[in-house]
């Protein structure tokens, strides 16, 4: 079980089996990233439960730390469907097959198809990504969570400079955009479109409550330290 595996495991949705595997999942980060053990060891002790709801409110709540790679970079643009498709093709010439369901840039299944590829195209791969993954372990550090750690092994693999407190003063002047009055603006903002999209007269936009603390969640390549 590469490290690139373990990884993915552990940044996918918590899922009974992994726990059920504890004893292969150690020993397969003591092999490949001592580092990680103490992450691994505090991860497996919890309630599968307690995890599930921890990886909900990390993940799915906002898009600070959305583990879907072109959020970070491509938002809503017309550059992330290209971006999509083009990665798709990737995974398709290396027998990686995806069900309808998936999206091509989400982090964990990234991870698996640079575990099917050398040492070197893995780590080109991990590097072309390397600003994204500072900046989501750095997010995830400012809020306190031990998720940072996996970013940090990832970066070192891919022989990055970067790490999750490389973009710290970027990070630490971010709004949260997973606060209940955030995420009652992006509720009344994806309302509006869906109105708006039914050919009908849209009503006038609601004032975005909270709409002034809610940062664009784009990375800018141009920061210091994310080249």
């Amino acid at each position: 079980m590469p490290l690139l595996n373990v990884i993915s495991l552990l940044l996918e949705y918590p899922d009974e089996a992994l726990w059920q595997h504890r004893e292969e999942l150690l020993a397969a980060t003591g092999q490949t990233q001592p580092g990680l053990l103490p992450f691994v060891q505090d991860y497996l002790a919890a309630p599968v439960l307690d995890k599930q709801a921890e990886w909900c409110a990390l993940f799915e709540r906002g898009r600070a730390t959305s583990l879907l790679l072109f959020e970070h970079v491509h938002a809503e643009s017309r550059e992330r469907g290209q971006a999509m498709v083009d990665l798709l093709n990737q995974y398709e010439a290396a027998g990686l097959a995806l069900n309808c369901r998936e999206l091509p840039d989400y982090l964990p299944l990234y991870l698996e198809y640079l575990s099917r590829q050398d040492a070197a195209a893995a780590r080109q791969g991990l590097q072309d990504v390397a600003p994204i993954l500072a900046l989501l372990g750095g997010r995830l550090k400012e809020r306190g969570s031990a998720f940072s750690a996996l970013f940090d092994a990832l970066l070192d693999v891919a022989q990055s400079p970067l790490r999750s407190d490389t973009l710290a003063a970027q990070v630490a002047g971010e709004a949260r955009d997973d606060t209940p009055a955030a995420m009652d603006a992006v509720w009344e903002e994806e309302q509006v479109k869906f109105i708006g999209g039914q050919g009908c007269d849209a009503p006038a936009p609601h004032p975005r409550r909270g709409s002034q603390n809610v940062l664009p969640q784009y990375l800018d390549l141009s920061a210091g330290g994310a080249n």
